[in-house]
């Protein structure tokens, strides 16, 4: 199984980093070791000191494919989660000077929490779905699936040009405006439209 991410896929978000709005979709993967269940508590690692939560809409690949169409795209998932891709920011800013790749900053252990996956078919607007991250109780992420600068089926399309997709792959389709660093102690909730999916501390 592996986890495959997309950067910069709200402008807004691209914006706050001061990065440019991408024409095509940026990619980068985690190991499956990056994933984190069962909301368990998250550890700050001792490599970074600016560790940033990004809250993300997350697709289950449902069969495996290659060279899929856009228009067909659609079949290739078939449930949605919740997901956080924690980011090493500051490792990420210096790779980012150097040109150099971003794996450092963004696959280490643990660092993909996941929520329990949901049956696409109960949603019944895939790009029009309201999702956030709540940080000790206050509101820190707020988005909306329409505001994706690439679609869930552009982004299969896209990536299984290059890269097969097999059955239980995860993609993390990209993060909202509101990034920032996360402190030992804070209570963690994400949400897809008004459930609660994510529910866990950093420690």
């Amino acid at each position: 199984m592996k986890i495959i991410a997309i950067g910069r896929n709200y402008a807004e978000h691209a914006k706050e980093l001061n990065n440019p709005v991408p024409t095509v979709p940026v990619i980068f993967m985690k190991p499956d070791t990056a994933l984190l269940k069962d909301n368990k508590p998250f550890y700050l690692p001792d490599f970074s000191d600016d560790v940033h939560h990004e809250i993300e809409v997350v697709l289950k690949v449902s069969k495996e494919g290659k060279h899929i169409d856009e228009k067909f795209a659609a079949n290739y998932f078939d449930e949605i989660a919740i997901g956080i891709d924690f980011t090493a920011r500051d490792i990420q800013q210096k790779h980012k000077e150097k040109g150099l790749p971003w794996e450092l900053a963004k696959a280490f252990d643990n660092s993909a929490p996941i929520s329990n996956f949901i049956p696409k078919d109960k949603f019944a607007d895939l790009y029009n779905m309201n999702f956030k991250l709540d940080i000790n109780g206050e509101a820190r992420q707020v988005g909306n699936t329409k505001d994706l600068l690439f679609s869930f089926e552009k982004i299969i399309a896209f990536v299984s040009k290059y890269i097969t997709l097999k059955k239980g792959d995860l993609i993390y389709t990209g993060t909202p405006e509101g990034v920032a660093k996360v402190n030992v102690g804070d209570h963690l909730e994400g949400y897809l439209e008004n459930e609660k999916l994510l529910d866990f501390y950093i420690k």
